[in-house]
């Protein structure tokens, strides 16, 4: 199944602490269904001191968030909506937002 979300797209926060922004999809983590969305989500996490961080403390990181909650944002309206595929006649599979406008190529069928 192709996921609506890629890395590097702008996503809309539709549920949640973080509801109406929007941010930029770090990582996909296509096996528990997640993104990680920049600058959102983020919860505290406690660093012992090593080499790399000979002080140790707390550090900010970004969590997880479960990809039915983000929608892609649609590049005319820049709002959320939502994404269906449609396979050109080159053999392309794309995406395309409900009013129609393209998100971008998933991938060339061969």
């Amino acid at each position: 199944m192709a996921l609506h979300i890629k890395k590097g797209d702008i996503v809309e926060i539709i549920t949640g602490d973080h509801k109406g922004a929007t941010g930029r999809v770090l990582r996909v983590i296509r096996e528990k269904n997640r993104v990680i969305v920049q600058g959102h989500n983020i919860a505290k996490k406690h660093v012992r001191p090593s080499r790399k961080n000979p002080q140790g403390g707390r550090i900010n990181v970004e969590q997880p968030i479960h990809i039915s909650n983000v929608l892609p944002v649609n590049p005319k309206s820049s709002k959320g909506s939502r994404v269906r595929f449609k396979v050109d006649k080159d053999g392309g599979k794309k995406r395309l937002t409900s009013d129609g406008s393209e998100i971008g190529i998933v991938r060339k069928i061969k």
